[in-house]
C-alpha cells in the first residue's frame, strides 16, 4: 500500500514472518516421550516400588502356617487366606505393644524438642546480634560432619554416670543432641531470607523478640519447620542403632523389639509381618499427611 503526499511515496513495511527453528532429531524424540510414555514409565516404577509394601501387608494378613508354606502372592488365587489373626496375636503380645508405646514416647518428644530449640536458635543466628555469632554458627555447621558412631561410647559412659542409661530420657537426649545441628542450619538459612523490612516494621509497632518470633517468623517458616519435623520424625522412628545401645528391655522401641523377635523367627513368624507393617505404615502416614509442606520446605531457598 502506498500514499502520495507532497510528492513522497510511503510504502507499508512487509508483514513479519515467524521462522521456526528446525528441531533436531533428539529434540523431537524428547518432545514425543515427555508426555504419555514418561507418565506410564513413572507409574510402573511407582508400582514396583510399592510391591514390597503390598507384599508385607498381605503377609501380615495370612495365617502363620500359610506364611511358612508359600509366598504372599498366593493370596490372589486364595483370598480366603486373609485374616486378622496375626494382628490379634500382635496386640496381645505385651513386648510389641509396649515397644510401640516406647517408640511414640521417644519420637514425639525428640521431634518436638528439636523443632522448638532449632527454631529459636535459627532465629537467633539469623536476626539477633551477639558476640561471636558467626563463629558459633560455624561450630554448629561443623557438628554436622560428626558421625553418630563416634559419640556412642562416650555418651553411654556419661549417661551411665548420671543414671539415665537404659531409660527413655537418655535416648531422647541423644536424638535431640544429634538432630539440633541440622535443625539450626536449615532453619537459620530459611529465616535469613525473610525480608528485613518486615521485621523492622513489626519492631516499630512495638513487637519484642519473642512476639516477633511467634507472630511473624514462625508462620513464615512453616514449610521449613514442617520439613524438619518430618526428617526428625522419620530418623528417630526408624532408628535402631541408638536404641539398641541406649535402651533396656523396658524401654526398647519397636525396631529393637522386632530385631529381638527375628532371633526366634520360627516361633514368631506371625508377629514379625504385622509388627513390621505397623512400624512402616506410621511414618508413611506422617509423610503423606505433610508431603506438601515437606516439598515446600525442601525447595525453600532454592530460588530467590
Amino acid at each position: 500500500m502506498s500514499a502520495n503526499a507532497g510528492g513522497l511515496t510511503k510504502t507499508a513495511p512487509p508483514p513479519l514472518t515467524v521462522v521456526k527453528a528446525k528441531q533436531s532429531l533428539g529434540g523431537r524424540l524428547v518432545s514425543g516421550v515427555s508426555g504419555g510414555l514418561v507418565r506410564v514409565f513413572l507409574i510402573v516404577v511407582g508400582l514396583f516400588w510399592l510391591v514390597p509394601t503390598i507384599g508385607l501387608l498381605l503377609s501380615s494378613l495370612r495365617p502363620p502356617q500359610e506364611l511358612a508354606a508359600s509366598g504372599w502372592w498366593e493370596v490372589f488365587s486364595k483370598p480366603s487366606q486373609l485374616t486378622f489373626e496375626s494382628y490379634d496375636k500382635l496386640l496381645s503380645n505385651p513386648d510389641i505393644t509396649d515397644s510401640i508405646l516406647n517408640t511414640v514416647l521417644i519420637t514425639v518428644p525428640a521431634t518436638v524438642l528439636v523443632v522448638v530449640i532449632g527454631s529459636l536458635a535459627g532465629y537467633a543466628f539469623a536476626w539477633m546480634e551477639f558476640p561471636g555469632r558467626d563463629w558459633w554458627f560455624l561450630g554448629v555447621v561443623g557438628l554436622l560432619v560428626v558421625p553418630v558412631q563416634v559419640a556412642l561410647i562416650p555418651i553411654a559412659e556419661l549417661f551411665g554416670n548420671i543414671g539415665i542409661f537404659g531409660s527413655l530420657t537418655g535416648v531422647i537426649l541423644f536424638h535431640v543432641g544429634f538432630g539440633l545441628p541440622f535443625a539450626v542450619f536449615l532453619l537459620r538459612n530459611f529465616f535469613a531470607e525473610i525480608p528485613r523490612e518486615l521485621l523492622e516494621a513489626a519492631r516499630l509497632d512495638g513487637a519484642g523478640e519473642l512476639r516477633l518470633f511467634l507472630r511473624v517468623v514462625m508462620p513464615l517458616g512453616g514449610p521449613a519447620i514442617a520439613a524438619l519435623g518430618i526428617f526428625q520424625f522419620l530418623w528417630v522412628w526408624n532408628d535402631m542403632l541408638v536404641a539398641l545401645i541406649f535402651t533396656d528391655s523396658g524401654s526398647q522401641p519397636i525396631t529393637v523389639a522386632l530385631q529381638t523377635q527375628v532371633r526366634q523367627f520360627g516361633n514368631n513368624i506371625d508377629v514379625l509381618a504385622p509388627g513390621a507393617f505397623i512400624s512402616m505404615v506410621i511414618p508413611l502416614v506422617v509423610f503423606f499427611a505433610f508431603q506438601r509442606q515437606f516439598v515446600s520446605g525442601v525447595m525453600a531457598g532454592a530460588v530467590k
